[in-house]
């Protein structure tokens, strides 16, 4: 599906920001298991996404901001595009190799790989320890069966690995599969845009405090960076 196709949306409306907050809250607490927290990091690369790839290469850098006093966290960067093309990265554990890696990815035509994606995610939950705390996926496309993405957000759930998806544009396709993906997996679903890249560093932070220390490091985070969030809240 070409870009032209898939018209941006609005910034995240407070409504939208604040349904995303209080099912991150909601979300049952990551089971520890003497580990550092793990999150997957997934990316649509294919092309449509080409304009904003760049900029969510720095957004994902603040993620290990808040984390590193709570045990540290690894992250896994996944992204599909192409012709099946489908890449995971081995567990890392600082911002700098993240960067290098995700700098080196051009974004390619194709169409959408997140069932692939889903897929890994559940084998890497069944394969732990350590335990897969959470999956981020930033997209703007579905041109997939929405019945068995869902099956696979299922198993997610399942398995305790709740699903945070940030959609970019207002393909209204995308927007309820995300959404049913999210609540099948007992994450939460977001849209973004590109004058919202504050709102979303600071989601994908409280994200990433959430996979590396549970809810008690969420509800810290929120004592310390309450005015933020709550920023977050107001934007139209």
């Amino acid at each position: 599906m070409g870009s032209n196709d898939k018209k941006l949306s609005k910034k995240s409306s407070s409504t939208e920001v604040n349904a995303f907050l209080s099912r991150l809250r909601a979300t049952p607490a990551p089971r520890r298991d003497g580990h550092g927290g793990r999150l997957m990091f997934a990316l649509d690369a294919t092309a449509s996404r080409e304009p904003t790839w760049d900029h969510a290469s720095h957004l994902q850098a603040q993620m290990f901001s808040e984390t590193a006093a709570l045990g540290g966290l690894e992250v896994q960067l996944c992204y599909y595009r192409g012709f099946g093309e489908f890449h995971a990265s081995p567990w890392i554990d600082d911002t700098d190799t993240l960067l290098k890696r995700m700098g080196a990815v051009r974004c390619l035509g194709g169409h959408t790989q997140i069932h692939k994606l889903l897929e890994h995610a559940i084998d890497e939950a069944r394969r732990g320890p350590p335990k897969l705390n959470a999956l981020v996926f930033i997209g703007d496309c579905v041109e997939e069966d929405v019945d068995q993405l869902a099956h696979s957000a299922g198993q997610l759930g399942l398995l305790g690995v709740p699903a945070f998806l940030f959609h970019e544009g207002s393909d209204p396709v995308a927007a309820r599969a995300f959404q049913q993906i999210a609540r099948l997996s007992g994450g939460a679903c977001c849209p973004f845009d590109t004058g919202s890249a504050k709102q979303l560093r600071d989601l994908l932070r409280a994200v990433a405090v959430f996979a590396a220390g549970g809810q008690p490091a969420l509800d810290d985070f929120h004592r310390r960076h309450g005015r933020v969030l709550l920023k977050l809240t107001r934007q139209e």
